[in-house]
C-alpha cells in the first residue's frame, strides 16, 4: 500500500514537469538498484588521498561509467605531487559546457579500521568510508547523467566532468593540482559541485557560498636569559609572552561574521619546529626565558576582500611587539573562498524550481558557516557556481560516516533537472 501510495504521489508531483522532465525523473527511479550497487562497490575500494593506487581504481570505475554515457575521458597525471591522477570527461554540444565537479579520495587511509560499506537495518542508511563525502555524491552525479542519457536528454548538451584525486589533502603546488580545473572553469557556463548535501529539519540545502582558508605561522623571538630577569630592560618579555599577546589580541579583535581564526599548534622555548604534517618539537627549561615560540593555524573567510582585510589586521597586531621581542607572520596558500553572488543564487533558484516541480520541495540556501572549503572555490571567481548537490549523510571524516540512501535518487532528480535546465537557459 505504501509503495502504491508513493507511485500515486510521484505521478501527481511529476505532472508539474514537462513530458521530457517526467521521463528524466522516472529514469532516476529506474536506476535506484544500479546506484546502490555502484555505491557499495566504490566505498569498498580504499581511496585515501595518500593511497594513489586506490584512488586510481575508483577513477577507473568512474571512467568506465562515463565512457558508457558517451563521454570522452582522460586522466591528468599528478605524479609530481605524489597524488593519483585527476579524471576529466567531456561531451561536446551546443555552447559552453556545464562543469560538474567531484572528488574521488577520502580521509580514510589503508591503515584506518574503517574500510567497508555496511547497510543498516531497515535499508535506509549505510555506513562506510566516504559514503557521504563524497562517494555518495559520485553516485548522484552518475545517476543523474544516466537518467538524462536514458531519456535522450544528454544529446547536444556540452558537459565536462572533473573529478579530482586529492581534495582532502591537495598536493603542495596548487598551480599544478588545480590548474587544469581552473582552466575548465574559465570555459564553463556554470559549475555544479556534488559534494555532500545538507538536510535541515524540514528541507534540504545547497551552498551558494563557501568559506576559503589560508594557513598561517606566527614566530616570535626574544632574548634568552635567566628566568629571574624576565620583564627587565635587558631581557624583555621573552618569546612566549609575546606570542601569547599576539594570539590573544587576534582572538579579541579579529572576529567578524563568516570568519573564524584557529590556533592548531603552539610551541615555545628554544628551537621550536613544526611541519605541515603536524609534527612538532621544542626544547626548554623552567628557569630560562624562552628565546623562540611559534604557532600554526588557519583563518577562514567568505571573500577575498575579507581575507585580505584579516591579513592586514594580523600584520598590524604582530608589529606591536613587547619589549625585547619580535614577531613575524607568514601565510601559506590555501583554498580560496566561494563568495556569494547573484549568479550563484540564480542557480539555486533553478535548482529549487525543478525540485518543487518534481514534488521534492524547496531547496534552502545553506549558511556558509556550515560548510568548509572545497574544489569548486577554485573556479567560483570565473563562473556561477553551486555546491552541495551530492548525497546527504553525516559524520564525515570520522569512523561511522553514514549516508541517507533515500537522498541519492532525490538529489539525482534535482541534479538531472538542473543540468537540463541550466544547459538550455544559461548562455
Amino acid at each position: 500500500m505504501i509503495r502504491f501510495g508513493f507511485v500515486f504521489f510521484a505521478a501527481v508531483a511529476f505532472a508539474q514537469l514537462s513530458k521530457q522532465e517526467q521521463a528524466v525523473a522516472s529514469a532516476v527511479d529506474a536506476e535506484a538498484k544500479a546506484a546502490a550497487v555502484l555505491l557499495e562497490r566504490i566505498v569498498n575500494i580504499n581511496s585515501g588521498t595518500f593511497n594513489p593506487p586506490g584512488v586510481k581504481t575508483v577513477g577507473d570505475v568512474m571512467d568506465a561509467e562515463l565512457k558508457a554515457l558517451g563521454f570522452t575521458t582522460r586522466f591528468i597525471s599528478m605524479e609530481s605531487q605524489k597524488r593519483a591522477p585527476h579524471l576529466i570527461a567531456e561531451r561536446k554540444g551546443t555552447g559552453r559546457p556545464l562543469l560538474l565537479i567531484g572528488h574521488m579520495d577520502t580521509v580514510f587511509e589503508p591503515s584506518s579500521p574503517f574500510q567497508k560499506f555496511e547497510p543498516k537495518p531497515g535499508g535506509r542508511t549505510a555506513v562506510g568510508p566516504g559514503t557521504s563525502d563524497m562517494k555518495g555524491g559520485l553516485v548522484v552525479l552518475i545517476t543523474a547523467l544516466k537518467a538524462l542519457h536514458k531519456s535522450g536528454e544528454l544529446e547536444n548538451r556540452a558537459i565536462t566532468v572533473f573529478l579530482t584525486a586529492d581534495e582532502e589533502a591537495p598536493g603542495d603546488d596548487l598551480t599544478i593540482t588545480r590548474g587544469d580545473l581552473i582552466a575548465e572553469g574559465k570555459k564553463a557556463k556554470a559549475a555544479l559541485c556534488f559534494e555532500t548535501g545538507v538536510r535541515g529539519v524540514n528541507q534540504d540545502f545547497a551552498s551558494t557560498a563557501r568559506r576559503g582558508f589560508t594557513g598561517w605561522m606566527i614566530r616570535s623571538t626574544g632574548t634568552a636569559g635567566h628566568s629571574g630577569q624576565i620583564f627587565t630592560d635587558k631581557f624583555g618579555y621573552g618569546a612566549v609572552y609575546e606570542l601569547t599577546r599576539v594570539i590573544d589580541e587576534m582572538r579579541r579583535t579579529l572576529r567578524e561574521p563568516n570568519m573564524t581564526f584557529n590556533v592548531g599548534m603552539l610551541l615555545g622555548g628554544a628551537d621550536p619546529k613544526a611541519d605541515r604534517a603536524g609534527e612538532g618539537s621544542v626544547k626548554g627549561k623552567d628557569n630560562i626565558i624562552p628565546s623562540a615560540a611559534l604557532a600554526r593555524g588557519e583563518v577562514r573567510a567568505l571573500s577575498p576582500e575579507q581575507m585580505a582585510r584579516l591579513k592586514d589586521k594580523m600584520y598590524a597586531i604582530a608589529a606591536k611587539s613587547l619589549p625585547g621581542t619580535k614577531t613575524e607572520i607568514t601565510f601559506e596558500e590555501g583554498y580560496p573562498p566561494m563568495a556569494p553572488t547573484a549568479g550563484n543564487k540564480r542557480l539555486l533558484k533553478m535548482l529549487t524550481e525543478g525540485s518543487v516541480a518534481a514534488g521534492l520541495g524547496e531547496v534552502g540556501e545553506l549558511d556558509p558557516m556550515q560548510r568548509g572549503a572545497g574544489d569548486i572555490s577554485f573556479v567560483a571567481p570565473y563562473v556561477d557556481s553551486l555546491s552541495g548537490l551530492g548525497a546527504i549523510g553525516g559524520g564525515s571524516h570520522a569512523v561511522g560516516e553514514m549516508v541517507d540512501l533515500d537522498s541519492i535518487p532525490r538529489q539525482a532528480k534535482r541534479a538531472a533537472l538542473l543540468i537540463r535546465r541550466a544547459s538550455a537557459e544559461l548562455k
